[in-house]
């Protein structure tokens, strides 16, 4: 792994007992001795802390908010110039051909944006916005680590060290000062659950890191359990469960494209693959992200096949993500159906291991979100 990135806090993951993986080019803790199935379950419960130092933050900057955030609605489907400010959104980048070339998460922080890439796409991302936001400055933040603090618990433990993050809602942005010098908050993450994500100088990130986990309803989190829990809540993994390939709306994520953006808008279109999306949003798709829920123990990894019979016939879908969900207390997947079989209750089996297996088509999330909107 000698080639491979190391965030600010890889001392303190191996100090702690983390057995480390490579990760979208980062040695990566995916689990500590505690395990994927208690840590998972901790984090509903309580709180875990998470290190996202891997994920690429940026920042853009124009003449003002508003003519960044118009720039880069020349790049995603989302109304960025509508979002309020020091306010959150989702959004993807898109292709030519409609597809999702990378999700993200975009701040309104006054005077400029704030964008959150995930790793594996980074300079792919930044290259991108550098050719595609004519007037702007693009600005990688290579210089802070980001941690994610979630679970019913991560409120009253970061209020208790942060005084004001309590006052934020579900996807607020705050810039508070600290013992750990300024923070940049947003009250978001991505395991379903209530928490926040904390962009901390490097300088200070393992020292913040060490005051979270010496609170006892803390504990240190891995890849593993912050796998199950996404899943579990019904969010995409890109590369998984959306990638270049597939639309948003294929993906199920119609959502994430305002109305503003859509046929009729005042700012209708204008992003890469426009007219195939807006298309899709009026009249579907041929196929659809759905959840899924295997009869039986065994779970359904990614890849797994279904078919709409126990015998003969053409795959009628494929698993996207699949395992086993701690607080479900069974196999829980996701993945791509035609559209004829995507109804909520329709029967289908996935092929594991040469043997057809029942599995339902399921509504996500499979845990409910416990946002604080």
């Amino acid at each position: 792994m000698t080639d491979l990135r190391r965030t600010p806090l890889y001392d303190l993951h191996t100090e702690l007992g983390a057995r480390m993986v490579p990760f979208a080019g980062y040695e990566m803790p995916v689990q500590y001795p505690l395990g994927v199935m208690k840590e998972h379950l901790h984090t509903r419960a309580a709180a875990g802390l998470f290190d996202v130092s891997h994920m690429g933050q940026v920042i853009v900057r124009a003449s003002g908010y508003e003519a960044a955030a118009l720039a880069m609605e020349a790049l995603v489907p989302a109304s960025i110039a509508g979002l309020g400010e020091m306010r959150q959104r989702y959004g993807f980048f898109t292709n030519n051909a409609g597809g999702i070339s990378d999700d993200l998460m975009l701040a309104n922080r006054g005077d400029h944006l704030f964008v959150v890439v995930n790793a594996a796409c980074r300079e792919a991302d930044i290259a991108h916005m550098r050719a595609g936001l004519a007037g702007c400055e693009i600005d990688e933040i290579t210089d802070r680590a980001l941690l994610a603090l979630q679970g019913p618990q991560a409120e009253a433990v970061l209020e208790a060290l942060v005084p004001g993050a309590a006052a934020m809602r579900f996807m607020d942005v705050a810039i508070l000062g600290s013992d750990w010098g300024e923070l940049w908050l947003s009250r978001s993450g991505y395991t379903g659950e209530d928490g926040y994500e904390i962009s901390v100088p490097d300088a200070q990130a393992e020292a913040l890191a060490r005051r979270l986990l010496a609170d006892d309803r803390v504990e240190a989190i891995g890849l593993g359990a912050r796998d199950s829990l996404r899943l579990e809540g019904g969010l995409c993994l890109y590369g998984n469960d959306i990638d270049a390939t597939t639309t948003p709306v294929e993906a199920a994520l119609d959502w994430a494209i305002q109305k503003i953006r859509r046929r009729g808008g005042v700012r209708e279109g204008g992003f890469p693959g426009a007219e195939i999306i807006l298309d899709q949003l009026e009249n579907g798709t041929a196929r659809r992200r759905v959840g899924l829920r295997p009869d039986g123990r065994a779970p359904m990894r990614e890849g797994t096949p279904l078919f709409a019979s126990a015998a003969g016939g053409d795959p009628v879908g494929q698993v996207t993500s699949g395992g086993f969900g701690p607080s479900v207390g069974g196999p829980v997947a996701m993945g791509y159906v035609g559209a004829d079989h995507a109804a909520p209750g329709t029967a289908l089996f996935g092929e594991v291991r040469g043997k057809r297996l029942p599995v339902t088509v399921s509504e996500l999330p499979f845990v409910a979100a416990n946002f604080k909107r």
